[in-house]
């Protein structure tokens, strides 16, 4: 693992620290490539229920570093983590310009520090932004934002960006990692991990679906998950009044075809799974 990539497991729940402090995390190819295998090891082992994605202060990360041509920098993590079957926390606890704000975007929670920088100002020295912002970008956002935020290139804090629907919370930079550990803690422990996989995956997949795709794709997963290894556990513990006991393996009870292959390129269609 790279030196510029920090990965630490405890209690089912992977923490990677961007780990490049004195150039504020900016991405390097050795980070890109480091954060793609370890995002793959997040998807692939069962312990690990969810992620938490961090800088090593004082920044999340400032974009793409433009002095290093060891190879191409850019945005585009593989896989993902929005392609990753785990829950991804974005901690940004402080600046996240670029590629920096682009990765954020594609986590699935987000909480940002509150007086941090942010913005996707690629527009401003020349070239365009990538890592799938412009698809996330106008999802998170709305359509008008967007394109106010990546036309002018302009730069807000962690207060508009929850105002844009951009972070879950917007917190002084020093309660952003705890916060996002919390979350993670309660996701790994609290929620059972094949429903909340195909929740996560539904939930991303579905926003290029039409209403019936999606009522199908629901009832014919809620029928899965039904017979799955954790179904009984959720309602006994319901019952009991005390914290369910998952042993549940995502690896293991993953539906194939068509209902969600893992870490898909295109969607859930049967033909796209790798």
């Amino acid at each position: 693992m790279s030196s510029e990539l920090q990965v630490d497991i405890s209690a089912g729940v992977a923490v990677l620290t961007l780990n490049r402090p004195a150039q504020q995390n900016a991405m390097t190819p050795a980070m890109a490539e480091a954060l793609g295998a370890a995002l793959r090891r997040c998807d692939t082992e069962d312990a690990i229920r969810a992620v938490v994605l961090t800088g090593t202060p004082p920044a999340f990360c400032a974009g793409a570093d433009l002095s290093d041509r060891t190879g191409d920098v850019s945005g585009m993590i593989d896989p993902p983590p929005w392609q990753i079957r785990k829950p991804v926390i974005a901690a940004v606890n402080g600046h996240a310009v670029g590629i920096g704000l682009a990765l954020a975007l594609q986590c699935d929670l987000r909480y940002f520090a509150t007086d941090a920088v942010y913005g996707l100002n690629q527009v401003r020295r020349g070239v365009m932004a990538d890592g799938y912002a412009h698809w996330t970008l106008p999802r998170l956002a709305g359509m008008a934002r967007a394109a106010d935020i990546m036309l002018t290139g302009r730069t807000f804090d962690g207060d508009e960006a929850q105002h844009l629907g951009l972070a879950n919370n917007s917190l002084p930079a020093g309660e952003v990692l705890p916060t996002a550990l919390a979350v993670a803690t309660d996701l790994a422990t609290g929620s059972a991990p094949l429903p909340t996989a195909l929740s996560k995956r539904l939930l991303w997949e579905g926003l290029g679906m039409g209403p019936d795709a999606v009522g199908r794709l629901e009832a014919d997963l809620h029928g899965y998950v039904g017979d799955s290894a954790d179904a009984g556990e959720g309602m006994a513990a319901f019952r009991d009044r005390r914290q369910p006991r998952w042993t549940g393996s995502i690896s293991a009870e993953w539906p194939a075809g068509e209902l969600a292959p893992p870490v898909p390129r295109h969607g859930l269609d049967a033909g796209d799974a790798e």
